[in-house]
């Protein structure tokens, strides 16, 4: 261990894919584990994309792509953002790049140095603040509770700029409590951000085609941020394509120069077959992908009313995404078929132990007082998994 580096050490492991190896391991044992850990699609890739992939095998793309993606892609990814956000992009303002974990690993490493502060309000995705000690900035967190929704105010934004505030992360819809900032409560929070013009904004917008009613909204549409936010998106989560690995961003045209310059030194040009294949996805209705849509939407009725009718569970109603985020913190400090939970990790560890089903804990998202459970399942799995733990907490 000490021949490693400091970088490495540092690093959390991915607590979602941690516990999805720890279910892997128990199930190559035989237990019988349900899985709602991941944030992955039970879909396939709709059968229109895999043709568009097949024709480009056909058509021989097999050749190094440019580093920032091919132009036709970052032409569909424009028009994309035309359509779908009413924001106006060039092609040069433009990097397609290994999945949208790249992209913001891209903008981390571009813009951030040593001391300098990145505001996550929580809960967040558990790989913002990981990218950002890999980019040796300080993440700093501004908590929210299930009983604002897990949103924060422009009060609480303001109260957590400092000097050192350097870049600011957004997730709507959100992963991993499904809240949606609605447009009113995006223009409150950038009226704030205008008095900061030294802070920029990444704006992770992978889950805006899963909402259930609550129109999508850019943070780049609003003109006084548009040339200091990067919008981060890709096809893994709407289009069930999350092994395709395709992320994008759309930026000011410097940043997105460098994001090219950093990507060319680490992976070069993403996958040319899964690029064929976005550009069909993009250029295509979203109708395309209601279907899949509906079905999440059915799941989360169900999964809400199962949770609530469990003691102890305290729900919101996720508005977007395809995951729960209850407040389990009623059972800390309660001794549960003779072990004791003190925080949302023991809470985990206890389902997977005693119910066989996989979440994964809040403390990985900054809000210890909950757990995310995924309802990308089937709704056998979804009702037979909620009936396992509530039978293991009576």
């Amino acid at each position: 261990m000490d021949a490693l580096s400091n970088r490495i050490n540092n690093l959390p492991v991915s607590a979602t894919l941690a516990m999805a190896a720890k279910a892997r391991e128990l199930k190559s044992q035989g237990v019988d584990i349900i899985g709602l850990s991941l944030g992955e699609p039970d879909f396939n890739t709709p059968e229109f994309i895999k043709d568009a992939a097949i024709q480009a095998v056909n058509d021989n793309y097999n050749s190094y792509s440019p580093v920032d993606g091919y132009v036709e892609l970052k032409e569909a990814i424009c028009t994309k953002f035309k359509r779908d956000n009413g924001v106006s992009y060039d092609p040069s303002q433009i990097v397609v790049s290994t999945g949208a974990k790249q992209s913001i690993a891209n903008v981390c490493m571009v813009l951030l140095n040593p001391g300098d502060e990145v505001l996550l309000p929580a809960p967040y995705w558990v790989s913002y603040s990981a990218i950002a000690t890999l980019a040796e900035a300080t993440s700093k967190i501004i908590p929210t509770s299930i009983d604002s929704n897990f949103k924060i105010t422009p009060a609480d934004l303001e109260a957590a700029i400092t000097p050192k505030t350097k870049l600011i992360m957004f997730n709507s819809p959100n992963n991993p409590s499904g809240t949606i900032y609605t447009e009113e409560e995006y223009r409150a929070i950038g009226k704030v951000l205008e008095k900061y013009p030294d802070i920029f904004i990444l704006s992770d917008e992978i889950y805006e085609h899963i909402n259930y009613g609550t129109p999508h909204f850019s943070l780049a549409a609003i003109p006084e941020l548009y040339d200091r936010t990067i919008t981060v998106n890709g096809v893994a989560k709407a289009f069930a394509m999350t092994g395709w690995r395709i992320g994008y961003i759309g930026a000011p045209t410097w940043i997105a120069k460098a994001c090219n310059k950093m990507q060319g030194q680490i992976t070069s040009g993403a996958n040319c077959i899964a690029q064929r294949a976005t550009i069909t996805a993009l250029e295509a209705p979203v109708s395309n992908i209601q279907y899949m849509v509906d079905e999440f939407k059915n799941r989360r009725e169900l999964i809400t009313k199962l949770l609530s009718e469990i003691p102890g569970f305290k729900l919101n109603e996720p508005e977007g995404a395809f995951y729960v985020f209850p407040d389990i913190s009623y059972f800390f400090g309660k001794i549960i078929r003779e072990k004791r939970i003190e925080n949302s990790n023991d809470f985990a560890l206890f389902l997977l132990e005693h119910a066989h089903v996989a979440t994964v804990s809040g403390d990985a998202f900054g809000n210890d007082d909950c757990i995310r459970i995924s309802y990308a399942a089937s709704v056998e799995n979804i009702k037979e998994a909620i009936h396992r733990i509530a039978n293991a907490l009576s």
